[in-house]
């Protein structure tokens, strides 16, 4: 047995796995979603050796654990952490990868490598990864020693980790967030090395340049002059409001200057949706008075937005009759879809800082006639649905989930399709980070691995999965780990037996034809789009017994009569719960202006 004196001089030991897993815990990650594989296996030992400071979570697919780890830096200030073996499992973070980028969410993903030796070998489950995701991640490392044959060599390379998982973290946040990829060969994984690690070694990122300065007095003065001039302002607010943690300073100039606020699909909950001066989603399925006042405004804010064609349809005719002022932190959005008369570079919460600091009453634009207008507007064209008697309308299910939710301050996830819209039509979030949607990719399959890790990044919350059972399909096996880890998601499943918003398109755009959007057996009537549709005798697959099949509690409900207690059962269930709401799929999402359309072309029935 050693002495005191000869434990005090003992070397501590360390292998590349230890220092990867010691650096993500210096970096405050208190997640990793991980699924093991050989090329992995020494980092999940070396999590196993750390699990009283991190938490690590096995998701039953790695799609399912790069959604979840999302779904932890969408609803908080961390940077979600998710982890895969080499070859499938790291072509299987592919799509969280590409998801994350294109809605600017911050996401480190660690892969598992072949050994250094054998790269570029063909050798077993090997993939360039690094190589593959290089368009869809905002930066990437692969771990490599310079001579992997040379002790020195490898050890210096080793004492390197710190400095690389620093970088990414600090990548990841900082500018426009987006997805960092770390690919880490097993021979340096296994390697070791003696003696004390700096784990907060300085960053070497010389072309990483970040400007963190004010924005030019000249320019605060020229928004003003525009504002204060303006007769039809608007307010288009995006995800960046949200990314920078400016919601509450975007508030405060909204009502002081008294503009009505729309927001796009990643923008809700960036200014509260029950507001009098909001006028919620703007685009393809946005609202027809925000369609109509961006289409007449004399001056659009574009804070945080990027002119997505989903909101912008044919750019020509979009926001044509103003002047556009433009804040975005990405100089690469500057003048890229449209053109903007005061393009300003900056984080938009410093810029409505000093907005708010210099805007004073005299500057408040004379807005009475264009809020009479916006009125007559929502009083024309709110958003509506015709009455079903006793079936359940998707619409009807979210709005009544929505008032019976008001003051837990939910957080709510969606998968892609109508359910998806209609969830942004009709539940209203009155702060940011409590909205979860794949936005700019549209990925299937999003909403409930999502759920899962914002459940477990905020366990006392009351997370729900509003879902459609085509997205629900995507994902389903992470209901095994909604089971395992005892995470209490909420599931609103909207089961109308088709792909819904393909269905829609058929019905527009292509006679009713279908092909290949109803999901049940193929010989069944509405496989040739010859039945009513009006209900399902039979429901394919059967969610009930699927959810209870992983442990999970779950019931149906038909009837609209029966859904106000079947909501109340799901929301107040102690545990993981699946509501299947079997609903027609003649709903279409309307409003609904046709992709490369106009305002002028706007469906409203």
């Amino acid at each position: 047995m050693a002495t005191a004196t000869e434990k005090s001089t003992q070397t501590v030991t360390r292998n590349g796995a230890e220092i990867l897993v010691e650096s993500l815990i210096r970096q405050n990650a208190e997640l990793v979603f991980a699924y093991p594989g050989g090329a992995s296996m020494p980092l999940h030992q070396a999590l196993r050796k750390h699990r009283d400071q991190i938490r690590t979570i096995l998701p039953r697919h790695e799609q399912g654990g790069g959604f979840a780890a999302q779904g932890v830096s969408r609803s908080s200030d961390q940077v979600g952490v998710c982890m895969a073996t080499s070859g499938p499992g790291a072509t299987n973070l592919v799509t969280a990868l590409a998801d994350a980028k294109l809605d600017s969410v911050p996401l480190v993903a660690i892969t598992g490598q072949v050994p250094q030796t054998v790269i570029g070998s063909d050798a077993f489950q090997e993939t360039p990864i690094v190589t593959v995701c290089q368009q869809i991640t905002k930066h990437h490392y692969l771990i490599t020693a310079p001579d992997p044959h040379c002790t020195e060599s490898v050890q210096a390379t080793l004492r390197s980790i710190p400095r690389i998982i620093k970088e990414a973290f600090h990548v990841a946040r900082t500018g426009r967030p987006g997805p960092v990829l770390v690919d880490f060969p097993k021979n340096i994984q296994l390697a070791t090395i003696d003696g004390e690690i700096d784990f907060d070694p300085p960053m070497h990122l010389p072309g990483y340049r970040l400007e963190s300065r004010s924005v030019a007095d000249e320019q605060i003065k020229q928004v003003i002059a525009q504002i204060r001039r303006a007769k039809k302002p608007v307010l288009y607010v995006g995800g960046g409001v949200i990314n920078s943690g400016a919601a509450e300073e975007l508030t405060r100039f909204a009502r002081k200057a008294n503009i009505p606020v729309t927001m796009t699909v990643m923008g809700l909950g960036a200014f509260p949706g029950d507001d009098s001066q909001s006028l919620h989603m703007l685009g393809m399925h946005g609202t027809v008075y925000a369609n109509y006042a961006v289409d007449e405004a004399d001056l659009l804010l574009a804070l945080g937005v990027r002119f997505d064609d989903r909101v912008t349809g044919k750019l020509t005719e979009f926001a044509k009759h103003g002047k556009i002022v433009h804040v975005d932190i990405d100089p690469s959005e500057m003048h890229k879809n449209k053109e903007a008369h005061i393009p300003i570079i900056a984080d938009v919460k410093v810029f409505l800082q000093q907005l708010n600091a210099a805007f004073t009453d005299d500057d408040k634009p004379d807005t009475a006639d264009w809020w009479t207008q916006i009125k007559g507007w929502k009083q024309k064209y709110p958003l509506a649905y015709q009455d079903a008697g006793d079936f359940i309308l998707p619409q009807h299910a979210i709005a009544e989930l929505c008032r019976l939710t008001q003051g837990r301050d939910p957080y709510v996830a969606v998968g892609v399709g109508q359910h998806q819209m209609f969830a942004a039509q009709y539940f209203r979030f009155n702060q940011p980070h409590r909205w979860l949607s794949s936005s700019g990719l549209g990925t299937m399959g999003f909403g409930l691995p999502a759920a899962m890790g914002v459940q477990a990044a905020h366990p006392d919350s009351l997370v729900i999965d509003i879902d459609g059972d085509g997205s629900m399909l995507m994902n389903v096996q992470e209901l095994a780990t909604l089971h395992c880890e005892r995470l209490p998601v909420k599931i609103l499943l909207l089961n109308n037996q088709h792909l819904g918003m393909v269905v829609q398109w058929e019905d527009r755009f292509m006679k009713g034809r279908r092909a290949h959007t109803y999901l049940g057996p193929i010989d069944h009537p509405e496989a040739l789009g010859e039945g009513d549709g009006s209900h399902y005798e039979e429901t394919y697959p059967d969610f009930v017994q699927i959810a209870e099949g992983f442990g999970i509690t779950a019931a149906h409900v038909r009837s609209k009569a029966a859904l106000e207690d079947a909501l109340k059962t799901m929301i107040e269930h102690d545990g993981p719960y699946l509501l299947d709401v079997i609903c027609p799929y003649q709903e279409h999402v309307l409003p609904m202006i046709p992709s490369g359309g106009t305002v002028r072309e706007i469906i409203v029935k």
